[in-house]
């Protein structure tokens, strides 16, 4: 079936109702509805602010949804994706007992089961199967909240939709489960060609068994909707009675949440603010049904879904986190998440993939999107300036940032940025102690080249000056500090490009980038931001920051440059006086930074062994079981291993070392081409050809011992 002419606003929509609608329903995730009633009220608008909790959170709703999606283009975008590769993804981006799922034991979380399971050998859907793993476990809801993406990419194929969301969903669920998920990814594939919810309705049913629980619930509630269809709270009751927690058990079980996504779709009107109401004033899993129901209503309705009722886009503003083992790509947006399933939906339907202003990361071209962009307005010296998405004023495309600014002056700056690494240490520390920590990456680095075009409005009333800048994590205390490119006069009318490379930090993880304006003069007027991106290899030495010190175990949190490793290793805190020691008591461990867009580049490090069954470094890592690697091995080998889907051998000789020996890694990749040395000696120089992994992070990697470096250089 052709691609629709409007997808790629229609899986914006979709995108943006699915974090809506979670970041809705998290602050009461687990509530039941007598409690909602006697402590919120109907929820008709975010609550955070009320029970005081951030708005934009770490969730494994989000994290799944968009990150089990990436083994379409991990395995070549190929519709014959099957299970067990899926569960390699699984076991790639996933960290255990850190990232993205709820990690509440063998038996007692269904996701936590199944990853137990896929890491002792067992393939999916073995991995998820009620024969394995009960019936109970097996049918809970975790299927059906990751399954967004896979209708995303498959735009008016239902069958293909329930397809991938049954191989997905094999992964950790059998059953009533499997149904469910089978239903709702239906009926979001078919939304991008078909408005009508019965219609919809009719379509998810087409693709589950007829003597499903979940056919004959559906049916039912239908019928209860049709005898009371303006009251919501009776068919709730009746769903309560026939199908609530105390007919089906575990922690949070298919059957009574996916009875609340059909019910909400049905009383609510195709109206976004009425559904997301009712589907989060029911209570249960607020934050799962509410994903599911703005997602569906996103892409079947567009970008109007939140044109009535409150602003439900603004305190957004497109921000959501990813907390894989791929930490560059945590912290992203909206629109960047929907590039990504449109290209993979542009190649499963056999077309090019897209890429506004010639690839650029923050491109505002999506109607509304702000991509995270935000007013600084944190010190006394902030000028006074709003943001807006509008037509025109782009050399490359159709849309820009306006950024309207009024009386700067001396000393008043008007600074808009974008989140590029976590935002503050009060946010790590909040989601660590939630469950859900924001492990992250820096996107940005040194070496790296910021570019960007900035108008200034043919009518402003006054010249100003403008200036990229980057904000950094400088010192012990983990304040921010601004680091300032070269300013650019802007006269009214004036067009200006800005190429900057990113200077030395000194270890110092950048958190933010983004542009002021300022003038010597008081100035308004408004000035619009068509793209700013950036690209090249970083040059930077990653090592504990000039000044900083070597502190004991429990202040260990405290420190910035230490979160910007993904810590994929058992033991890594800062209690001794080198920057990395790492221990790993069995299997492999690997602490990485980087990712997406470093290509060719060097990554050298001086690293002491002691105990190490293998020991090295690697490149273009993209999580825990996908890189290049420089290893040490105590069979007396040197080895090139590439890790995807197991490792392969590149290349090995025998090379004598001793432990608590200091031994110099370097480890080069450009193209296909890797070459290897230890303490200068070339050792490796091969092609990859088969199956070549194009980008990614460095990491430190150590197998069953410790390891000790003082820092990771990676140089162009």
């Amino acid at each position: 079936m052709p691609i629709p002419q409007d997808y790629t606003e229609r899986v914006y929509a979709g995108v943006l109702g699915k974090i809506i609608g979670v970041y809705l329903g998290r602050p009461f995730e687990g509530w039941t509805y007598e409690r909602i009633m006697q402590e919120l009220g109907e929820i008709w608008y975010y609550v955070h602010e009320r029970l005081d909790v951030p708005l934009i959170v770490t969730d494994d709703d989000i994290s799944g949804t968009f990150t089990f999606l990436r083994a379409l283009p991990d395995y070549g975008n190929s519709r014959a994706l099957t299970a067990a590769q899926i569960g390699q993804t699984w076991l790639n981006y996933l960290i255990e007992r850190r990232t993205v799922l709820w990690w509440g034991g063998l038996g007692n979380s269904t996701e936590h089961t199944a990853y137990m399971r896929l890491k002792n050998g067992y393939k999916a859907p073995k991995s998820g199967s009620i024969a394995l793993n009960g019936r109970v476990v097996a049918e809970q809801i975790g299927a059906q909240i990751f399954i967004d993406g896979w209708a995303m990419v498959a735009p008016g194929e239902p069958e293909l939709a329930a397809d991938f969301a049954r191989r997905a969903g094999s992964v950790s669920h059998d059953g009533e489960a499997i149904y469910g998920a089978q239903v709702l990814a239906a009926m979001e594939a078919q939304a991008f060609v078909e408005s009508d919810i019965n219609k919809l309705i009719d379509t998810g049913l087409g693709v589950i068994p007829k003597d499903s629980i979940i056919y004959r619930m559906i049916n039912q509630i239908r019928e209860w909707h049709a005898a009371t269809p303006d009251d919501w709270r009776a068919t709730r009751e009746l769903i309560a009675a026939h199908y609530g927690y105390d007919k089906y058990g575990g922690n949070c079980h298919m059957v009574p949440n996916h009875a609340l996504i059909i019910h909400s779709l049905l009383h609510g009107d195709d109206d976004f603010q009425k559904s997301l109401m009712i589907v989060n004033t029911c209570g249960w899993d607020t934050d799962c049904n509410s994903g599911n129901v703005g997602c569906l209503l996103g892409i079947k309705q567009g970008l109007a879904a939140f044109d009535s009722g409150p602003d439900f886009r603004g305190p957004v503003a497109d921000r959501l986190y990813l907390a894989t083992a791929d930490g560059a790509r945590a912290i992203t947006d909206a629109v960047t998440e929907t590039m990504h399933i449109v290209n993979v939906g542009r190649a499963l339907a056999d077309q090019e993939p897209i890429a506004p202003k010639q690839g650029a990361r923050y491109h505002f071209e999506l109607p509304g999107s702000v991509q995270g962009f935000l007013v600084d307005d944190s010190t006394e010296s902030a000028g006074t300036a709003a943001l807006e998405n509008v037509e025109g004023h782009s050399s490359r495309g159709d849309r820009s940032l306006a950024i309207h600014y009024r009386d700067i002056a001396i000393g008043r700056t008007a600074r808009v940025g974008t989140p590029t690494f976590i935002p503050s240490l009060a946010v790590a520390e909040y989601f660590e102690r939630r469950g859900y920590a924001l492990h992250a990456s820096p996107a940005l680095y040194p070496g790296q080249t910021v570019r960007a075009e900035v108008e200034a409005g043919a009518g402003n009333d006054a010249p100003v000056r403008a200036n990229l800048f980057v904000s950094v994590f400088r010192d012990p205390d983990d304040h921010l500090e601004v680091i300032r490119g070269e300013a650019v006069d802007l006269t009214p009318g004036d067009r200006q490009t800005f190429t900057w490379l990113l200077p030395d930090t000194g270890g110092a993880p950048i958190a933010q980038v983004g542009v002021e304006f300022h003038s010597e003069s008081r100035a308004s007027g408004t000035a619009y931001l068509d793209y700013l991106t950036w690209d090249g290899a970083p040059n930077v030495v990653l090592t504990r920051p000039a000044g900083d010190i070597a502190i004991g175990r429990h202040a260990a949190t405290s420190r910035m440059w230490r979160r910007a490793w993904i810590n994929g290793v058992d033991q890594y805190d800062l209690r001794w006086p080198e920057p990395y020691r790492l221990a790993q008591n069995e299997g492999r461990g690997l602490l990485i930074q980087g990712g997406p867009g470093w290509t060719d580049y060097e990554a050298t490090a001086a690293i002491t062994l002691h105990l190490a069954k293998n020991a090295g470094i690697a490149v273009r890592a993209q999580g825990m079981r996908r890189y290049y690697a420089l290893l040490l091995c105590n069979d007396g080998m040197a080895r090139l291993v590439k890790a995807l889907d197991g490792d392969t051998v590149l290349a090995e000789e025998p090379y004598s070392w001793r432990y608590g020996a200091t031994k110099e890694f370097r480890l080069r990749v450009q193209g296909n081409r890797l070459q290897g040395y230890i303490d200068g000696q070339p050792l490796f120089d091969v092609e990859d050809t088969a199956q070549p992994l194009a980008s990614g992070g460095v990491a430190f990697v150590i197998e069953e011992g410790r390891i000790m470096s003082d820092a990771m250089t990676v140089t162009p």
